[in-house]
């Protein structure tokens, strides 16, 4: 009878982290995704404010 309790017990323990290991995973892809995207707003800041304080040169002068 106690063999039996702790295996039962061991196999829902590990049912348990099996199945938590995907949520795991979703959050740290969702957490990762959000970090990139973070670091790349300074980039596009400074994009953007170069794109205005250099002007365009769309008509050389010839």
């Amino acid at each position: 009878m106690n063999l039996k309790r702790t295996l039962l017990r061991t196999f829902f323990l590990f049912a348990l982290v099996i199945g938590m290991q995907s949520c795991v995973g979703a959050i740290m892809g969702a957490g990762v995704s959000t970090a990139v995207e973070v670091a790349k707003v300074p980039f596009k800041v400074v994009g953007e404010a170069v794109d205005l304080v250099v002007p365009d040169d769309e008509d050389p002068i010839d």
